[in-house]
C-alpha cells in the first residue's frame, strides 16, 4: 500500500466526515485531556489495515501511541483486542468512523478472500482480484486482498493491457486487436485476451498473447482449453466463480483465478472501538 496515496485518500475521508469539526468531540472535550480505548474484533476473520490506525491520527497529531496486537494478514477470533490506543480523547474520537470504516471493509475483504484460498485448496492455482472495486478504495481493497493469501490482477486500465469482447469486436478479430497492441506497446507490458469458445483460444495462441482468459467456462471445458495453450502462455479462469464453486476448479490447470466477488459486495468484518479506563488527565 502506498503510504503517500493512502495518506491523502484518508485525509479526503476525513474532510468528508468531519468537515469544519467534530461538534459532539469538540464540545465536550478539551485538548489536553487524554484517553485510551482498543478496536476489538466482534467477530471471527482475517485483519486488514492496522497501518490506517496511526496514518489517520498522524492528520491531526504525533502524539497517539498505537500497540498493535494483530498485523494484518492474522486470524483474529471474536472477543480479541487489535489494537490499543492511547492520545488525547478529541482526535481518538474524531477519527475514530474513518479508521473503522476502512479497517471493517478491508478485515472483510482479507477474510473473504482467505475463505476462497482455503475453499480452492490449490497452491498452484492464485485467486486474484479483479477492477471490480468500490471508487476511491481500490488502493486499499486491492491491499486487502493480498492480506488474505491472494493476488492482484491489473490495478487499473494503465498498467496491463486486457483485450475483452468488445475490443476484439470494434477491431474485428482477436489477431487483429493483439497486432494493433503489439504496434504500439512497450516490451514490458502483458497482454491479456479474453476468450469464450475453442476457436477464440486458438486465435489468442496464434496472435501470441501473454495471458488467455477463459470466460465462463466449466472446470471441464477448462482443462480441454488447457490442452490447446503453450506452457509459456498464462491462463485465467473467470466468470462467476464464487465460495460454492470454487472448489470445483481445484487441479483444472490455470495458473490462476479472478473473482470480482472478493472485493465487490463483501460483507465488513464487525469491529468496534472501545474505550478501556475512561479519561485520564
Amino acid at each position: 500500500m502506498n503510504i503517500l496515496s493512502a495518506k491523502e485518500m484518508i485525509a479526503a475521508y476525513l474532510r468528508e466526515d468531519v468537515g469544519t469539526g467534530d461538534l459532539s468531540t469538540d464540545l465536550v472535550f478539551g485538548k489536553e485531556l487524554r484517553g485510551t480505548g482498543v478496536f476489538l474484533a466482534k467477530d471471527d476473520g482475517i485483519v486488514s489495515g492496522t497501518e490506517i490506525i496511526a496514518l489517520t491520527y498522524s492528520l491531526y497529531t504525533n502524539d497517539v501511541e498505537v500497540t498493535l496486537y494483530k498485523h494484518d494478514g492474522d486470524r483474529v477470533s471474536k472477543g480479541e483486542n487489535i489494537a490499543k490506543v492511547d492520545g488525547p480523547v478529541w482526535v481518538l474520537l474524531t477519527c475514530e468512523r474513518v479508521i473503522l470504516n476502512l479497517m471493517q471493509l478491508m478485515s472483510g475483504i482479507a477474510t473473504a478472500t482467505r475463505k476462497m484460498v482455503d475453499k480452492l485448496d490449490d497452491p498452484s492455482i492464485r485467486i486474484v482480484d479483479t477492477r471490480k472495486t468500490h471508487p476511491g478504495l481500490r488502493m486499499f481493497e486491492k491491499y486487502a486482498v493480498t492480506c488474505g493469501g491472494g493476488f492482484n490482477h491489473r490495478f487499473a486500465l494503465y498498467d496491463g493491457v486486457m483485450l475483452k469482447d468488445n475490443h476484439i469486436a470494434f477491431a474485428g478479430g482477436i489477431e487483429k486487436a493483439v497486432a494493433l497492441v503489439r504496434s504500439r506497446l512497450g516490451h514490458m507490458v502483458k497482454v491479456e485476451v479474453e476468450t469464450e469458445t475453442e476457436e477464440q483460444v486458438i486465435q489468442a495462441v496464434k496472435a501470441g498473447a501473454d495471458v488467455i482468459m477463459f470466460d465462463n467456462r466449466t472446470p471441464e471445458e477448462i482443462k480441454h482449453l488447457q490442452s490447446l495453450v503453450p506452457k509459456h502462455i498464462i491462463t485465467e479462469a473467470s466468470g462467476g466463480i464464487n465460495i460454492d464453486s470454487i472448489a470445483d476448479f481445484k487441479g483444472c490447470g490455470v495458473n490462476c483465478i479472478s473473482v470480482g466477488g472478493i472485493t465487490n459486495g463483501v460483507k465488513p468484518l464487525d469491529i468496534s472501538f472501545n474505550s478501556t479506563e475512561g479519561i485520564k488527565p
